[in-house]
């Protein structure tokens, strides 16, 4: 195995930041996106996002592991390699790190090499295979999967389903020209943003454990799971449906269905792991007896993935 190679560099600006003063999810996955244009030119693809490419690289899932707060200002460097390569899929591996050479997230990236307007799976060419060979890295302890299972899924979302198990509604939107990419698809970070911008319709607008309506109290992923079921393009609609699907007095397990509302099939699906933490000691809370029985409550059996 050899050495993970610089991907990216850069830093944390204020507007991506969110109310709980830390980088959002929706641009970790941005960051992630760019990285991985970095490592597609290591393996000899430096124009596969380009408006002229004739081949491309489409994410189909990702996993995801929040280990440090990214804060405005904060500078980072993302390294990455190969896990895995198949005869038209990869498995790699992207490590954004602190300064002092901390881990801060991981991004276990699931893509496929596929022709760039018809999204259609063909074979890697054998200078990319022998790159990828040369860029073969293993996972760190602190970026393997923790809390979430990364077996193969057989997803049963949809907007039926979604009203049988009575999933709320947490987002209701549709798709510009702006949110796509040079191919028409919707930007891979964008389900990751459209999620993020649901979760206080997720709570009803208050964390868990948050002793009042005033409370100095917020949240936090620690994990996700993000399954790309299909591609919107502009004009198409998105519904997102969210709900509790599990947990216990320190993390609340999350899951998310991303739906075309018109014809009711799943665009993607995610699942998350998260917590409630104190704004000001910037800790996790532990929730009461009574607070996790209110939670509990809000648990909706048969909602996976």
């Amino acid at each position: 195995m050899g050495e993970a190679v610089e991907i990216w560099r850069g830093s944390v600006a204020a507007w991506e930041c969110d109310a709980m003063g830390h980088l959002n999810v929706g641009f970790y996955v941005a960051k992630s996106m760019e990285a991985l244009a970095g490592l597609s030119a290591e393996l000899g693809m430096p124009k596969v996002f380009a408006p002229d490419a004739r081949a491309t690289l489409i994410v189909r899932e990702q996993h995801i592991r929040f280990l440090r707060e990214a804060r405005t200002n904060a500078p980072l460097v993302m390294t990455g390699g190969v896990m895995e390569i198949g005869d038209s899929e990869a498995r790699l591996l992207l490590l954004l790190r602190n300064l002092d050479g901390e881990l801060a997230a991981s991004f276990q990236t699931v893509v496929v090499h596929a022709t760039a307007r018809e999204g259609r799976p063909f074979p890697w060419p054998e200078r990319v295979r022998a790159r990828a060979e040369a860029l073969r890295i293993e996972v760190p302890p602190e970026a393997a999967p923790r809390s979430i299972d990364l077996k193969p899924v057989l997803s049963r979302a949809s907007l039926a389903r979604a009203d049988e198990l009575g999933v709320r509604r947490t987002a209701l939107g549709a798709v510009s020209l702006r949110d796509c990419d040079a191919f028409g698809r919707m930007r891979t970070e964008l389900m990751m943003a459209r999620i993020s911008d649901g979760i206080p319709h997720a709570f009803n607008g208050r964390r868990p454990g948050a002793p009042g309506p005033g409370a100095r109290a917020g949240g936090a992923a620690l994990e996700y799971r993000l399954i790309h079921l299909d591609w919107p393009r502009a004009g198409d609609r998105l519904e997102l449906r969210s709900g509790a699907s599990g947990g216990d007095a320190r993390f609340r397990r999350l899951t998310h269905w991303l739906l075309d509302p018109d014809s009711g099939r799943p665009w993607g699906v995610a699942e998350a792991v998260a917590v409630s933490f104190d704004l000001e000691t910037r800790k996790i809370i532990t929730l009461s007896e009574e607070a996790l029985a209110e939670a509990n409550a809000q648990v909706i059996e048969g909602l996976t993935l």
